[in-house]
């Protein structure tokens, strides 16, 4: 398909990067626009009925919101198919990606604590999710990806929610679970995970963290005195 793609972006969102990640891996050449999701432009209203980034928007003015049906939309639409063939997987890898979004919003909810005690218990909830994604791990074939030798939409999903602890502390989230520690690093050597940030973005990442005022900020804060 020949049509041009333009993405609406903000530089830090995880969901914006998703697509990215799956532009790239396709090869499909794309425009990237960020926006001040501060000091939304009405254009961009009335592209998203939810005001949010990711938008992704096609020659003849068609504009597709949520990063999961912009992800699905291209893949069915531009090879190589990243979804598994078989239904049943295909199915499994949807509830997966799912499951990325909620580590998400925990990694949300972690940046956001207010005071040590709710940041630990954000970090003791992470960890829970991603032993249940080492358990989930275990299960797959050998190879670098959620689905072995297969590099999925699962993998577009977790790239971002990975790159958060390149400038979060992990604070042992990943001690113990070889297999989600593998991932994680496999992930962040892919050629389209890295390339679905603009340079500065660990910078602007952290900036943004310590800028919150919360629990994790003032840890970074005394981390970088």
């Amino acid at each position: 398909m020949s049509a041009h793609l333009k993405l609406i972006s903000h530089a830090l969102c995880p969901y914006v990067q998703r697509v990215a990640i799956v532009l790239k891996e396709k090869a499909v050449d794309f425009e990237r626009v960020d926006i001040d999701l501060g000091n939304k432009p009405a254009w961009f209203l009335r592209l998203s009925p939810l005001g949010k980034t990711p938008v992704l928007q096609v020659d003849d003015g068609e504009a597709l919101f949520e990063s999961a049906v912009i992800c699905e939309y291209l893949d069915e639409t531009r090879p190589p198919h990243l979804h598994a063939a078989d239904a049943l997987v295909r199915a499994r890898e949807r509830a997966w990606m799912e499951f990325g979004s909620a580590v998400l919003s925990g990694i949300a909810v972690l940046y956001s604590a207010s005071d040590d005690e709710r940041l630990d218990a954000a970090y003791a909830a992470l960890r829970v999710r991603f032993e249940r994604l080492e358990a989930a791990l275990a299960g797959r074939s050998e190879g670098p990806w959620f689905g072995g030798p297969r590099f999925g939409l699962v993998d577009a999903v977790f790239g971002p929610a990975f790159r958060y602890f390149e400038v979060i502390p992990p604070e042992g989230l990943f001690d113990g679970l070889p297999r989600v520690a593998a991932w994680r690093d496999a992930l962040a050597g892919r050629p389209s995970v890295r390339g679905a940030v603009a340079a500065g973005y660990a910078a602007r990442l952290h900036a943004f963290l310590v800028e919150r005022g919360s629990a994790l900020s003032r840890r970074l804060a005394t981390m970088a005195a």
